[in-house]
C-alpha cells in the first residue's frame, strides 16, 4: 500500500511539474520590425547576398515584407513590399532585386536593410503585423594576404535583428518611400521575386 501511495504521489508531482513547465513555455515572438546590414554588394568577383523572409502562418493570411534599403550614407535607395503567403517564403537577391534599381543610379556596396512585417502591400503606408521571420547572408572579405593581394570573400548567414518600431520611424520610412517613388520616375523601387521562383 505504501508503494502504491508513493507511486501515485510521484505521478501527481510529475504532472504538476510538467503542467507548470507548459504554463511557463515561451510564447511566440511578436516582432514586426527587423534590421540588418549588407556589405561587399555589387563588387566584381564577390558572391551575391540573399535575403529570405518566411511567413510563420500565425495570422493564416498573406503578409508583406516592406523593404527599405539604405546606403552607408543613410540615403534610401530602394523600397517595395513583397507578398508572402502563410507558410511561404520570399527570397531576394541583394544585387539585382534590392539594389538593382537604386534611386541615385549609383551602385552601393554597403548599407542597412530595414523590413516591416506588414498586413498591407503598400510600403508607403505599412501596417505592422507580426508573423515574418528574416535571414540574410553577408559577404565578408578577408584581410589582404601577405603578398598584398585582395583577401578572399566568405559568406555568413544570420537572422535579422528584432528592432523597436517607433511610430515616428514608421512614418519616416513610409514618407521616404513615397518620395523615392514620386521623384525616382521608376527608380528607387525594388523588385520582388515570386514565391516558387526561388533562385
Amino acid at each position: 500500500m505504501k508503494k502504491l501511495g508513493f507511486m501515485l504521489f510521484l505521478v501527481l508531482m510529475l504532472g504538476l511539474v510538467s503542467g507548470s513547465a507548459l504554463a511557463q513555455a515561451p510564447v511566440g515572438d511578436n516582432s514586426d520590425y527587423f534590421v540588418t546590414y549588407y556589405s561587399n554588394a555589387t563588387i566584381a568577383g564577390a558572391p551575391d547576398a540573399v535575403v529570405r523572409f518566411i511567413n510563420d502562418g500565425d495570422t493564416g493570411s498573406d503578409l508583406w515584407a516592406a523593404y527599405y534599403v539604405f546606403d552607408d550614407s543613410q540615403e534610401l535607395q530602394e523600397c517595395c513590399a513583397c507578398d508572402i503567403t502563410a507558410d511561404g517564403i520570399n527570397s531576394e537577391d541583394l544585387n539585382s532585386d534590392l539594389l538593382g534599381n537604386v534611386l541615385t543610379g549609383k551602385a552601393t556596396t554597403k548599407g542597412v536593410l530595414k523590413v516591416i512585417s506588414s498586413a498591407t502591400n503598400d510600403p508607403t503606408a505599412p501596417k505592422p503585423t507580426p508573423g515574418l521571420r528574416g535571414f540574410a547572408t553577408h559577404i565578408q572579405r578577408a584581410t589582404p594576404n601577405a603578398n598584398g593581394g585582395a583577401g578572399a570573400f566568405y559568406v555568413t548567414e544570420t537572422k535579422f535583428a528584432d528592432a523597436n518600431l517607433a511610430s515616428a520611424e514608421q512614418t519616416y520610412l513610409g514618407e521616404l518611400c513615397k518620395f523615392a517613388i514620386i521623384l525616382g520616375s521608376n527608380r528607387g523601387v525594388c523588385k520582388c521575386t515570386q514565391e516558387d521562383w526561388d533562385f
